[in-house]
């Protein structure tokens, strides 16, 4: 197994080679002539003069070379009862006329298509359509608001829009298609179709001379080959919620893209062509594009797509039970998936109901990891537990413990070094780099390697101004934390999770990790308060593990006590509510911000992103309450 620290080294000192090294895993229509163009500095260009197609890179190549019988895509819905399997020859049957479907509609290389679908292999299948045509592709998360599907809809001018008649989800139904009616009589421009894959649970009303039936539209379809497009051409189109109200649509390009994920999967995630892999998220997340599709299929693995959740479906062995039923050897999830299976089943029973012994590693990424949720899980499973850093301006690991690569040690807190490519660096308030063990921004000095994003649509100077202003020559992450002696990259909060109290800036993240080693302590968010005394001061949120026999008050009071003895009495720390949930988005972040303007008295809006706005309203009545528990 090779050296992490030669690989590394070699990827910043030679990054050209190394990549082209990489490039040799991808297939090329035609050589690429020039690996890296930092001509247009602080936006890189990777491949240029190369031609491929990912669709045929994640398909066709693993048919040809004579391994269509192997497994491809493996569809879980525990909502419907379902279970579909289909072979790298069916994927491709699926795709090929699902792209002649959408070329019957007038959708060609350079066009964007906007995919608003539940977890279904049909969303699979229209990505990888996209990606056969040389589309450019939006997914957007399935049930999103509709004003926020309208501002999607305007902003990359879909030639098509593929939807559902409905989503399911534990004890619901979310109604897709008057969302997308809705969105459309906001929406400025007007794509020239929607297709609407009806659902049994709920069929939608079509409209007429707008609308067709996706069924019914595939089966009048030819077979569609893939297309070549240039390695620079976008491949996809991601928004992630921007502070302007307009959505910030990062686009991803073909060839840097699919250099990155293939070298990711047996480097960074230790996984072989022919196993299983499992990224429990949506594909309307990063995550979800880069490791429920490409990546997986990239490296000739069969990937699962989980229509469900982790606890509720039907209970806290959920996870467990799709790992061993379909031999999952890789898994990755979000920190908060695992705090809420930890929650419901502290003990674990639920997970020894199930032969999990072929998983070999779980990676988790979205938020910071608390060492206890670590320590649990590492216990439980008996196998590494490693959280990563990554963005969906990244679209890969920026930091992690690489299992292909020798030593993959953890540091509990720290989401490992920087994978090879990330020159990750610590800054302070003038951009000056900061030494070990010390607080500050965190940046990564460009170029960004393959993968990243090649910009916003339809915004380089807004992508200038939010990504490269302030520290100039480096990418700003807007997190912030530390790098130790050993080269471990520790993130602990948002840039503006960082508190100032009195004159200490305090790193909110370190008093969650403190609050989580707490035995009674399912999950904790700490925010900032306005004090007029000290500028802020910290205010905890707790949610207490099932069976918690103590009083409110006498949990509330261990949590002080223990943020005082770790930290000290500079943290300020005097105040904890316990409260039934956290707000989070659909992908399991902690809305923190929302709950410190709601903790502040400010004006609040409820995020489209929010995966249950009722909560919002307990935060805010708990906070009120004398007692300042539920």
């Amino acid at each position: 197994m090779r050296s992490y620290q030669d690989v590394y080294s070699k990827s910043l000192s030679d990054p050209e080679n190394f990549w082209a090294d990489a490039a040799e895993a991808i297939d090329w229509v035609t050589p690429f002539s020039r690996v890296l163009d930092n001509s247009a500095a602080p936006f890189a260009r990777w491949f240029g003069g190369g031609t491929l197609n990912t669709c045929h890179n994640c398909i066709d190549r693993h048919v040809d070379a004579g391994r269509g019988d192997r497994l491809a895509l493996i569809y879980d819905s525990p909502v419907t009862s379902t279970v579909e399997r289909y072979s790298y020859l069916e994927l491709k049957a699926e795709v090929e006329r699902l792209a002649g479907a959408l070329a019957s509609l007038g959708v060609a290389r350079g066009d964007t298509v906007v995919i608003y679908m539940p977890m279904v292999p049909q969303a699979v299948f229209a990505m990888l359509a996209c990606a056969r045509l040389g589309a450019v592709h939006s997914v957007v998360f399935g049930g999103f608001a509709a004003p926020e599907l309208a501002a999607r809809i305007d902003d990359c001018r879909p030639k098509v829009v593929l939807s559902a008649s409905c989503g399911i989800e534990v004890g619901r139904i979310v109604a897709y298609k008057p969302l997308l009616d809705e969105a459309l009589a906001r929406a400025d421009h007007l794509p020239g179709r929607c297709v609407i894959l009806q659902r049994e649970t709920e069929p939608a009303e079509l409209v007429a001379g707008r609308d067709l039936d996706w069924n019914d539209w595939v089966a009048a379809a030819q077979p569609h080959d893939w297309v070549p497009v240039e390695a620079t051409d976008p491949l996809y189109i991601l928004y992630t919620s921007g502070t302007t109200g307009r959505p910030k649509g990062v686009v991803r390009d073909n060839g840097g893209h699919a250099v990155a994920l293939s070298w990711s999967m047996p480097n960074i995630y230790g996984v072989e062509p022919g196993e299983t892999y499992w990224a429990a998220s949506d594909i309307g997340w990063v995550v979800g594009h880069s490791y429920i599709v490409y990546g997986p299929l990239l490296n000739g693995n069969a990937t699962v797509l989980y229509e469900g959740k982790p606890v509720g479906t039907p209970d806290a062995g959920a996870f467990w039970r799709v790992v061993a039923e379909h031999d999952v050897g890789t898994m990755f999830t979000a920190p908060t998936a695992l705090r809420a299976i930890k929650r419901e089943d502290p003990r674990a029973e639920q997970l020894r109901a199930h032969d999990v012994s072929g998983l070999r590693a779980l990676f988790l990424a979205g938020e910071r990891t608390d060492p206890a949720t670590l320590q649990w899980a590492r216990e439980q499973l008996g196998v590494p537990v490693i959280d990563h850093w990554w963005q969906t301006e990244t679209g890969w690991a920026i930091t992690a413990s690489c299992l292909g690569l020798e030593p993959h040690d953890v540091r509990d807190g720290a989401g490992g070094r920087p994978v090879p490519g990330f020159d990750v660096r610590v800054l302070d308030e003038a951009g000056a780099e900061i030494g070990s063990d010390s607080a500050g921004a965190l940046a990564v000095r460009l170029p960004l390697p393959p993968g990243t994003f090649r910009g916003l649509w339809g915004a380089e100077a807004q992508c200038r101004q939010t990504y490269y202003a302030d520290y100039p020559g480096y990418y700003r992450t807007a997190d912030a934390g530390y790098v130790d002696s050993d080269g471990f990259v520790f993130v602990m909060s948002r840039t503006d999770d960082v508190i100032n109290t009195a004159g200490h800036r305090l790193s909110t993240g370190q008093m969650e990790e403190v609050l989580s080693a707490l035995p009674d302590v399912a999950e904790c968010a700490v925010c900032g308060v306005a004090d007029d005394l000290k500028g802020e001061l910290p205010l905890g949120f707790i949610v207490l593990n099932s069976g918690c026999e103590r009083s409110y008050a006498d949990v509330a009071a261990a949590a002080v006590a223990a943020v005082r003895a770790e930290i000290g009495p500079v943290a300020a720390f005097k105040r904890v509510v316990v409260v039934e949930r956290l707000p989070k988005t659909r992908s399991g972040k902690v809305l923190r911000g929302v709950m410190r303007k709601i903790a502040n008295g400010e004006a609040w809006t409820v995020p489209a992103t929010i995966d249950d706005p009722d909560i919002l309203d307990e935060i805010s009545s708990v906070l009120k309450s004398p007692a300042g528990t539920r």
